[in-house]
Protein backbone atom coordinates (compact mmCIF):
# COMPACT_ATOMS: atom_id res chain seq x y z
CA UNK A 1 0.00 0.00 0.00
CA UNK A 2 1.39 3.34 -0.92
CA UNK A 3 2.38 5.82 1.38
CA UNK A 4 0.41 9.13 1.65
CA UNK A 5 2.82 11.36 3.24
CA UNK A 6 5.94 11.22 0.64
CA UNK A 7 7.18 14.91 1.95
CA UNK A 8 7.31 16.60 5.01
CA UNK A 9 4.32 18.71 5.69
CA UNK A 10 2.23 16.61 3.02
CA UNK A 11 -0.92 15.78 4.67
CA UNK A 12 -3.03 12.51 3.75
CA UNK A 13 -5.20 12.34 1.09
CA UNK A 14 -8.65 13.14 1.87
CA UNK A 15 -10.35 9.91 0.84
CA UNK A 16 -9.28 6.81 3.30
CA UNK A 17 -9.16 3.33 2.36
CA UNK A 18 -10.16 2.20 5.87
CA UNK A 19 -10.98 3.50 8.91
CA UNK A 20 -8.72 2.52 12.93
CA UNK A 21 -10.59 3.54 16.15
CA UNK A 22 -8.69 4.50 19.60
CA UNK A 23 -9.47 4.55 23.19
CA UNK A 24 -8.43 5.16 26.05
CA UNK A 25 -9.83 3.53 29.08
CA UNK A 26 -8.48 6.07 31.96
CA UNK A 27 -10.35 5.66 34.81
CA UNK A 28 -13.78 5.33 32.91
CA UNK A 29 -16.67 3.38 34.41
CA UNK A 30 -16.35 0.38 32.80
CA UNK A 31 -20.18 0.71 31.41
CA UNK A 32 -19.50 3.97 29.83
CA UNK A 33 -16.65 2.54 28.03
CA UNK A 34 -18.33 -0.43 26.56
CA UNK A 35 -21.36 2.28 25.23
CA UNK A 36 -18.81 4.43 23.52
CA UNK A 37 -17.33 1.16 21.65
CA UNK A 38 -20.68 -0.12 21.13
CA UNK A 39 -22.32 3.15 19.67
CA UNK A 40 -19.18 3.48 17.29
CA UNK A 41 -20.40 -0.33 15.91
CA UNK A 42 -16.91 -1.83 17.45
CA UNK A 43 -16.28 -5.30 17.00
CA UNK A 44 -12.65 -6.02 17.97
CA UNK A 45 -10.76 -3.98 20.56
CA UNK A 46 -6.88 -4.62 20.06
CA UNK A 47 -4.94 -3.60 24.06
CA UNK A 48 -1.88 -2.15 22.75
CA UNK A 49 -0.79 -1.99 26.67
CA UNK A 50 2.68 -3.72 27.20
CA UNK A 51 1.82 -3.85 30.70
CA UNK A 52 -2.10 -4.75 30.50
CA UNK A 53 -2.66 -4.71 34.61
CA UNK A 54 -4.31 -2.28 36.57
CA UNK A 55 -4.68 -1.64 40.48
CA UNK A 56 -6.89 0.96 40.47
CA UNK A 57 -9.09 -0.07 37.64
CA UNK A 58 -9.11 -4.19 37.62
CA UNK A 59 -11.73 -4.30 35.19
CA UNK A 60 -9.48 -3.09 32.80
CA UNK A 61 -6.84 -6.22 33.42
CA UNK A 62 -6.12 -8.39 30.59
CA UNK A 63 -7.73 -11.74 33.13
CA UNK A 64 -10.71 -9.46 33.27
CA UNK A 65 -11.53 -7.67 29.63
CA UNK A 66 -11.71 -11.06 27.71
CA UNK A 67 -14.50 -11.79 29.04
CA UNK A 68 -16.30 -8.62 29.37
CA UNK A 69 -15.63 -7.54 26.63
CA UNK A 70 -16.96 -11.37 25.02
CA UNK A 71 -20.16 -10.69 27.26
CA UNK A 72 -20.47 -7.31 25.27
CA UNK A 73 -20.47 -8.37 21.63
CA UNK A 74 -17.14 -7.10 21.45
CA UNK A 75 -13.61 -9.25 21.07
CA UNK A 76 -10.67 -8.93 22.67
CA UNK A 77 -7.10 -8.93 20.75
CA UNK A 78 -3.64 -8.15 23.40
CA UNK A 79 -0.98 -6.36 21.05
CA UNK A 80 1.74 -6.26 23.27
CA UNK A 81 4.56 -5.61 20.56
CA UNK A 82 2.22 -1.85 19.88
CA UNK A 83 3.05 -1.18 23.18
CA UNK A 84 4.68 1.56 24.47
CA UNK A 85 7.66 2.44 27.18
CA UNK A 86 10.26 1.88 24.98
CA UNK A 87 13.89 2.68 25.10
CA UNK A 88 15.13 5.01 22.29
CA UNK A 89 17.72 4.12 19.77
CA UNK A 90 21.28 6.22 20.71
CA UNK A 91 21.46 6.91 16.92
CA UNK A 92 17.38 7.53 16.42
CA UNK A 93 16.30 10.14 13.50
CA UNK A 94 13.57 11.06 15.54
CA UNK A 95 14.38 13.98 16.69
CA UNK A 96 11.58 16.36 16.29
CA UNK A 97 10.54 14.33 19.01
CA UNK A 98 11.42 16.34 22.20
CA UNK A 99 9.27 14.04 25.05
CA UNK A 100 11.89 11.31 24.82
CA UNK A 101 8.86 8.50 25.01
CA UNK A 102 7.39 9.84 22.21
CA UNK A 103 11.01 9.48 20.23
CA UNK A 104 11.54 5.88 21.60
CA UNK A 105 8.32 4.70 20.10
CA UNK A 106 8.93 6.82 17.01
CA UNK A 107 12.26 4.40 16.71
CA UNK A 108 10.13 1.45 17.82
CA UNK A 109 8.38 1.95 14.48
CA UNK A 110 11.05 0.74 12.48
CA UNK A 111 11.50 -2.50 14.45
CA UNK A 112 10.62 -5.79 12.86
CA UNK A 113 8.49 -6.92 16.07
CA UNK A 114 6.41 -3.24 15.36
CA UNK A 115 6.13 -3.76 11.63
CA UNK A 116 4.75 -7.22 12.05
CA UNK A 117 2.09 -6.67 14.39
CA UNK A 118 1.05 -3.11 12.78
CA UNK A 119 0.67 -5.40 9.60
CA UNK A 120 -1.38 -7.96 11.58
CA UNK A 121 -3.41 -5.17 13.11
CA UNK A 122 -4.46 -3.64 9.72
CA UNK A 123 -5.30 -6.93 8.49
CA UNK A 124 -8.01 -6.79 11.55
CA UNK A 125 -8.60 -3.26 10.97
CA UNK A 126 -9.51 -4.05 7.21
CA UNK A 127 -11.97 -7.29 7.63
CA UNK A 128 -13.82 -5.80 11.10
CA UNK A 129 -14.38 -2.41 13.13
CA UNK A 130 -11.07 -2.15 15.35
CA UNK A 131 -10.57 0.10 18.19
CA UNK A 132 -6.73 0.42 19.61
CA UNK A 133 -7.13 0.75 23.02
CA UNK A 134 -4.46 2.17 25.98
CA UNK A 135 -4.48 3.66 29.75
CA UNK A 136 -4.48 7.35 28.67
CA UNK A 137 -7.31 8.94 28.44
CA UNK A 138 -6.12 11.36 25.26
CA UNK A 139 -4.38 10.10 22.55
CA UNK A 140 -2.21 13.31 22.09
CA UNK A 141 -0.12 11.89 25.83
CA UNK A 142 0.10 8.37 24.82
CA UNK A 143 2.03 6.19 21.83
CA UNK A 144 -1.67 5.76 20.26
CA UNK A 145 -0.35 9.02 18.55
CA UNK A 146 2.37 7.22 16.84
CA UNK A 147 0.49 4.20 15.93
CA UNK A 148 -2.25 6.85 14.59
CA UNK A 149 0.03 8.91 12.57
CA UNK A 150 1.59 5.66 11.10
CA UNK A 151 -2.33 4.50 10.31
CA UNK A 152 -2.60 8.05 8.77
CA UNK A 153 0.25 8.05 6.62
CA UNK A 154 -0.67 4.78 5.05
CA UNK A 155 -4.07 6.37 4.16
CA UNK A 156 -6.45 5.28 6.47
CA UNK A 157 -8.74 7.55 9.09
CA UNK A 158 -7.82 7.09 12.62
CA UNK A 159 -11.19 8.25 14.96
CA UNK A 160 -9.99 8.84 18.71
CA UNK A 161 -13.27 8.20 20.66
CA UNK A 162 -12.40 11.09 23.66
CA UNK A 163 -15.67 10.70 25.64
CA UNK A 164 -19.45 9.72 24.95
CA UNK A 165 -20.96 11.16 21.42
CA UNK A 166 -17.20 12.67 21.17
CA UNK A 167 -14.67 11.91 18.69
CA UNK A 168 -11.32 13.38 16.83
CA UNK A 169 -10.23 12.66 13.94
CA UNK A 170 -6.64 12.47 13.86
CA UNK A 171 -4.48 14.54 11.55
CA UNK A 172 -0.60 13.48 10.65
CA UNK A 173 2.11 15.14 12.65
CA UNK A 174 4.05 18.02 10.57
CA UNK A 175 6.92 16.30 11.24
CA UNK A 176 6.22 13.34 10.48
CA UNK A 177 7.78 11.98 6.79
CA UNK A 178 7.88 8.36 4.95
CA UNK A 179 11.28 7.16 4.33
CA UNK A 180 11.29 3.90 2.78
CA UNK A 181 7.84 2.41 4.41
CA UNK A 182 8.84 3.42 7.83
CA UNK A 183 7.43 6.56 9.48
CA UNK A 184 10.37 9.14 10.56
CA UNK A 185 9.85 12.48 12.92
CA UNK A 186 13.12 14.38 11.50
CA UNK A 187 13.81 17.61 13.13
CA UNK A 188 13.08 20.52 10.58
CA UNK A 189 16.36 21.52 8.93
CA UNK A 190 16.84 25.73 8.89
CA UNK A 191 17.61 27.51 5.77
CA UNK A 192 20.99 27.04 4.58
CA UNK A 193 21.16 30.68 3.04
Amino acid sequence: MPALCPQRNDGPMNHALHTLWTIGHSTRPWEEFVAMLQADGIEVLVDVRRFAGSRRNPQYSRDVMPQALRDAGIDYLPMPALGGRRKPEPDSPNTAWRVEAFRAYADHLASPEYIEARDGLMRVAAQRRTCVMCAEAVWWRCHRRLISDDFTARGWEVVHLMAPGRSDIHVLNADAVMVGDVLEYPAPQGKLL
